[in-house]
C-alpha cells in the first residue's frame, strides 16, 4: 500500500482511544487483578507504576514513532529502519498470528457469561464446576468464538476511520463510565461470614493499594517485578506490532508526545480501577484465600461473589461482562488490524481480501484452541514449571518468548544499530519538546534490555 493511499486516523483523540482501546483488554481487565492479588496488592501496582513510566514509556514511544516514521505495518517497517534487521518485522507479525484465535477463544467466554446474566441465569455461573463444563463442551465454545471474530472482523473490514476509530469512539468512554461505576460499588461492600467476621470493600481497597514490605523477600520481589513487567506487553500493547501499525495511520503533524502520555495515562488509570473493582470485592466475600483464584478469578471467582451479593448481583453481572466485552473487542480488533495491514503492506492486497482471510485462519486455529479442552486435550509441562494444553501452550510461545525478544531486538535496533536519535527526531519533528529524553535513551539502550534478557531467562526456567 502506497503511502499516499494509506488510510490514517481523523484526528489525535481517535489515534489516542483507539490506541488505548487496545491497551486496555482482558490484559486489564483480567490479567492485572489476579496478578496484583497474587503479588502482594501495592507491591505489584508499585512496581507496575514505576515500570509504566519509564520500561513501558521506552517501548511504547520506540514503536508509534517506527510507525509513524514509515508509514508500514510490522512485517514492513522494521526493514525501513535497517535492511539488515527486517527480521525484527517478521517476529513481531507472527505475535499477533498466534494470539488472535486464542484471544477470540477467551472473547466467546466472555460473551458467554454476558449472556448468561443477561438472561438472569447469574446463579447458575457460580456454580462449582460451571467454567469447566462450559469450556469442556465440543460446540457452545466454538460457536461464541465465531461469533465474536466475526464482530472483530466486521469492525476491521471497515477500515481505520469507518471502523477502528469510530467503534473507539463510542466504546472506550462508556467502558472507563463503567469501570469507574463498578470501582466505586465495590468499596461500599460489606459482609459477614459464617464465624462472624465482617469484611468491608475499604480493608480490600488498603490490602489492594499500601505495599507489605514486612516479609518480602527478595526472589518474592524478582518474581513481582518480573509479572508486572510481563503485565505490561499486555497493558501497553507493545512487541506485538501493534503500536507500530496504530503509528502508521497517525498523521506527521500530531503531537505524538502529548498522545503517548495520554494513552500511558489512559491505559494506568484502567488497570488500576480493574483490580480497584475485582480485589476488594473477592477479598469482601471470599477473604484472602479467594484473592488467590489466579487466572479463574474472573470467570471463577467473581460469579461466585455475585451470586453472594443477591438479585443486584446479576445485574452488576451483566454490567461487568458488557464493560469486559467492549475491552476485549477494542483489544481484539487491533490485534487483527496488526495482521491484516501487514499482508495489505506486504502483498498488497486490499483491506476487504486481507481481512477474509485472517479471519478464515483465525477460525481454523481458533476451533483447535477450543477442542483443546476436550477432543484434542493433552497437558505439558511448559520450560517455566507451568502445566498447560493447547492455548496454554500459544499464549506461552507468544508472551513468554517472542514478545520479550521482539522487544530486545527492538532495543537492539534503536539503541544501537539506528541510535536513539531516529526516535527522538520522529517524537520533535514539529518542534515539540522531549521531556523525558534522557530516560528514554538510558532506558533503550541500557535499562531495558537488561531487564527483557531476565524475563526471557525467567521464562526458559533459568531463573
Amino acid at each position: 500500500m502506497s503511502e499516499k493511499n494509506r488510510s490514517s486516523f481523523n484526528g489525535s483523540i481517535g489515534f489516542v482511544l483507539a490506541a488505548a482501546g487496545s491497551a486496555v483488554g482482558l490484559g486489564n481487565i483480567w490479567r492485572f487483578p489476579y496478578l496484583a492479588a497474587k503479588d502482594n496488592g501495592g507491591m505489584f501496582i508499585l512496581c507496575y507504576i514505576i515500570l509504566a513510566l519509564t520500561f513501558g514509556f521506552a517501548l511504547l514511544t520506540t514503536e508509534i514513532a517506527i510507525g509513524r516514521k514509515t508509514k508500514q505495518s510490522p512485517l514492513t517497517a522494521y526493514k525501513k529502519i535497517n535492511k539488515k534487521m527486517g527480521g525484527i518485522g517478521t517476529l513481531a507479525t507472527l505475535v499477533p498470528v498466534i494470539i488472535l484465535p486464542y484471544y477470540c477463544v477467551i472473547g466467546g467466554w466472555v460473551l458467554k457469561y454476558f449472556f448468561t446474566f443477561a438472561s438472569g441465569q447469574g446463579t447458575a455461573a457460580a456454580a462449582d464446576g460451571y467454567f469447566t463444563g462450559y469450556i469442556t463442551q465440543q460446540w457452545q465454545p466454538i460457536i461464541w468464538m465465531i461469533v465474536f471474530l466475526v464482530f472483530t472482523s466486521l469492525t476491521v473490514f471497515c477500515g481505520v476511520n469507518k471502523g477502528i476509530e469510530k467503534l473507539s469512539k463510542i466504546l472506550m468512554p462508556i467502558l472507563l463510565l463503567l469501570v469507574i461505576g463498578i470501582s466505586v460499588y465495590s468499596l461500599t461492600l460489606s459482609y459477614t461470614d459464617a464465624e462472624g467476621a465482617t469484611r468491608t470493600g475499604l480493608e480490600g481497597l488498603k490490602i489492594y493499594l499500601v505495599p507489605d514490605f514486612s516479609n518480602i523477600t527478595l526472589k518474592e520481589f524478582f518474581v513481582t517485578l518480573m509479572d508486572a513487567m510481563g503485565q505490561l506487553f499486555f497493558s501497553i500493547s507493545v512487541a506485538m506490532g501493534i503500536m507500530v501499525a496504530y503509528g502508521s495511520y497517525v498523521s506527521d503533524d500530531t503531537n505524538l508526545m502529548k498522545s503517548i502520555n495520554q494513552i500511558e495515562t489512559f491505559d494506568t488509570i484502567v488497570a488500576l480501577l480493574a483490580g480497584l473493582m475485582i480485589v476488594p470485592a473477592v477479598y469482601v466475600f471470599m477473604g484472602r484465600d479467594g484473592m488467590s483464584g489466579g487466572p479463574g478469578l474472573m470467570f471463577v471467582s467473581l460469579p461466585k461473589v455475585f451470586s453472594e451479593m443477591g438479585k443486584i448481583g446479576t445485574v452488576i453481572g451483566f454490567v461487568f461482562f458488557l464493560m469486559v466485552i467492549f475491552a476485549a473487542v477494542t483489544s481484539s480488533v487491533s490485534v487483527m488490524e496488526a495482521i491484516v495491514s501487514s499482508i495489505m503492506d506486504r502483498f498488497h492486497l486490499d483491506r476487504k481480501k486481507s481481512t477474509v482471510i485472517v479471519l478464515i485462519y483465525a477460525i481454523i486455529f481458533g476451533i483447535i484452541v477450543c477442542l483443546g479442552y476436550n477432543k484434542l486435550y493433552f497437558e505439558v509441562k511448559l520450560p517455566n514449571g507451568s502445566i498447560g494444553q493447547i492455548l496454554d501452550v500459544f499464549d506461552y510461545i507468544s508472551n513468554n518468548i517472542l514478545m520479550p525478544f521482539v522487544a530486545l531486538l527492538t532495543c537492539i535496533l534503536i539503541g544501537w544499530v539506528a541510535k536513539p536519535k531516529t526516535v527522538i527526531d520522529e517524537v520533535t519533528k514539529n518542534g515539540e519538546k522531549f521531556n523525558r529524553k534522557t530516560i528514554y535513551i538510558v532506558m533503550i539502550k541500557f535499562v531495558v534490555p537488561v531487564l527483557l534478557f531476565a524475563l526471557l531467562l525467567q521464562a526458559v526456567g533459568l531463573f
